[in-house]
């Protein structure tokens, strides 16, 4: 009981977190599964992770929007990349099977690392720049922000994220976008591939994935609705309480924090 309190307050807490700067909380979701609740990183781990990171998109992206934080023509233009890729990701992770851990563990390291790297670099960029729709019409670059969006749709799928740490830098760097319609566009962007891979995932598996998932316990499928409230809260705090200087900051920590964890573990691992 205790266990499931702790998973169930910490989907929360990671929803809340993660929705103001454009992330579905994946790269949270997975750790907290896998060292709360002692899951291996498996197929399944990985669906229910997707699942809550699909309500974290939902709850947190219809805020935005409302907002008006979002640009559908580059939410469109990375989403022909991150559907294909998000099918790539799909095969790779029905190859890796029984050794999808340690690939899971370095890929989150090596995404990290670029995403913090690129981050900071437009944040050095925009610091005089203090207008939200800054874009130029067609100042976007189809052909790099469809790359990145294949990118982030394999990640997607092969470490159970949203990939927000992919496309907020990305839409960012290809599309011009200033920080919050480059986190209101990358939520778009999860709405619609999340889903897709989950739906991959469950049709492609071979070792009996939906059983698995229909046997867990009770409280997993209080989850997604924990997740949605504590994004559509979060969201909503962000976008009245926290500044547009601030938020890609928070990104950073945020992502800054994962990245040790996941350097520890491998370390450990290894030594």
């Amino acid at each position: 009981m205790l266990e499931s309190i702790l998973v169930m307050l910490g989907v929360f807490l990671i929803a809340f977190m993660f929705a103001p700067v454009g992330m579905g909380g994946g790269m949270l979701f997975v750790p907290l599964l896998h060292y709360v609740a002692d899951w291996p990183i498996d197929g399944t781990l990985l669906a229910v992770s997707l699942t809550l990171t699909w309500a974290v998109s939902i709850g947190s992206g219809l805020r935005h929007r409302q907002e008006g934080f979002y640009d559908d023509e580059a939410t469109k233009s990375a989403l022909y990349g991150a559907l294909m890729g998000a099918l790539i990701g799909v095969g790779i992770v029905n190859a890796l099977g029984d050794g999808l851990d340690g690939v899971f563990k370095l890929l989150s390291i090596v995404m990290l690392i670029w995403a913090l790297n690129m981050t900071w670099k437009k944040q050095q960029k925009t610091e005089a720049n203090s207008e939200e729709n800054e874009r130029e019409p067609m100042s976007i670059d189809h052909l790099k922000l469809r790359l990145g969006g294949s990118i982030g749709g394999v990640l997607s799928s092969v470490l159970g994220i949203g990939a927000g740490v992919i496309y907020v830098p990305v839409l960012q760097q290809q599309a011009a976008l200033g920080p919050r319609t480059s986190i209101g566009s990358s939520l778009a962007i999860m709405m619609v591939v999340v889903p897709f891979a989950i739906l991959a995932l469950l049709t492609t598996a071979s070792n009996g994935l939906v059983d698995q998932l229909t046997s867990l316990p009770w409280w997993i499928y209080l989850l997604p609705i924990l997740a949605i409230t504590g994004a559509t809260s979060g969201a909503k705090f962000g976008i009245e309480r926290i500044s547009k200087e601030n938020i890609m900051n928070i990104f950073m920590t945020l992502v800054a924090v994962v990245l040790i964890r996941y350097v520890l573990d491998v370390a450990s691992i290894t030594s």
